[in-house]
């Protein structure tokens, strides 16, 4: 967990950030934006202190960061840059194992490391560890700055406008695979950006930032339908239209990002207690790849389920899915016309994207988009 309490941060006669306080807990991926001069790169460098609060505190699961060594401190947070900053004289391998060799892990471990990681971006150690960074596309190069940042499965991981130099394919496709990687390892990561289109793919959070003040910090869902500032309003710009358009609107325009997912390895025991920790009756499961394979109920478990056995023996194929680009109203439709409570959004590779409920987004948005819908 991530805490800032009345952080300040000045130079000379200028305030960079001025007195901000939010929470960012374990696992969340939070996005921080605003306008150029906001003091969101600010605020991403004070996590690691790069730069000092003055005041103020920053604690990282409790422990005031100012307490803490700093090289070892940055030894244990992952940080990503636009510039990508590989080393060009050393080799993928190299790059990817420099945290691991400086806290002295064996070379096979930091080979072990390389495999893993290479095969989560599809880059298969054979064909990639062993080049040089200039053999690279810069896709590729960024994705092995990503890949660098968690070689020491750090929990926490700094990302500050990575993919604001690529192009817009390369760069969808990178934001797509770093979700992926996000909710596989479950890191927190703190994502800095200007773009509105990434933070609302991207954010479990959003914190909106002008003149060193947070203005708004809120859900991808809840800041594109109460905007508190005409700034923010102005960044969301055409999503606002978009999501009061009642033709065209697509199921990723108002999903719920964070989805309670399990892999399909994990055990009843173990699938219980992330239900009871969430407090949900049902878990999304999905295989090794992220690949979305049906959910697991509560219910389920208790009449079939036997302690030890894997919870893929156990699971739903017949949980309502949509495509992220299907129609909207269709997805409404569909769910409101069945008796689950939640329709599955996928992502064109079969992995998890989201979820619209009946309870609160898919029925709230139906109302409000095309009239009273009979449940």
């Amino acid at each position: 967990m991530i805490e800032f309490r009345n952080v300040t941060k000045r130079y000379g006669a200028v305030t960079v950030l001025d007195d901000v306080s939010f929470t960012i807990p374990s696992g969340q991926f939070a996005v921080v934006i605003g306008p150029s001069g906001c003091g969101k790169t600010t605020t991403l460098r004070t996590i690691n202190r790069l730069i000092e609060p003055q005041p103020g505190t920053v604690f990282i699961d409790g422990e005031d960061v100012m307490d803490q060594d700093p090289v070892q401190l940055r030894r244990r947070i992952g940080y990503v840059i636009q510039q990508i900053g590989l080393f060009p004289n050393m080799t993928v391998e190299e790059n990817i194992s420099v945290v691991p060799k400086l806290l002295k892990y064996p070379k096979d471990a930091c080979a072990t490391i390389t495999h893993e990681l290479l095969t989560l971006v599809d880059m298969p150690y054979e064909a990639y560890a062993h080049k040089y960074p200039s053999e690279l596309s810069g896709g590729q190069q960024q994705r092995i700055g990503v890949l660098r940042a968690l070689a020491a499965s750090p929990p926490i991981v700094l990302m500050d406008e990575p993919f604001g130099a690529l192009d817009p394919v390369t760069r969808e496709s990178l934001q797509e695979e770093i979700k992926r990687i996000q909710r596989k390892l479950k890191k927190t990561i703190v994502f800095v950006t200007h773009d509105m289109d990434e933070a609302l793919r991207l954010a479990d959070v959003i914190i909106f930032m002008d003149g060193g003040k947070i203005l708004q910090m809120a859900t991808p869902e809840e800041m594109l339908h109460k905007p508190q500032a005409p700034i923010i309003k102005s960044f969301l710009g055409r999503h606002i239209e978009e999501s009061g358009a009642k033709e065209g609107m697509k199921a990723q325009e108002f999903m719920k990002r964070r989805v309670h997912t399990v892999l399909e390895s994990a055990k009843t025991l173990e699938s219980i207690e992330r239900m009871r920790k969430r407090e949900v009756n049902s878990l999304v499961v999905v295989d090794d790849d992220d690949h979305y394979l049906g959910t697991v109920s509560i219910e389920t478990i208790k009449a079939k389920g036997k302690a030890g056995r894997a919870i893929g023996e156990y699971i739903d194929t017949t949980t309502l899915t949509v495509n992220r680009h299907d129609d909207a109203k269709e997805a409404l439709d569909k769910l409101l016309a069945s008796t689950q409570n939640y329709v599955i959004v996928l992502n064109d590779d079969r992995t998890v994207a989201g979820i619209i409920t009946r309870t609160s987004t898919a029925k709230a948005m139906g109302q409000a988009l095309w009239g009273e819908i009979e449940s």
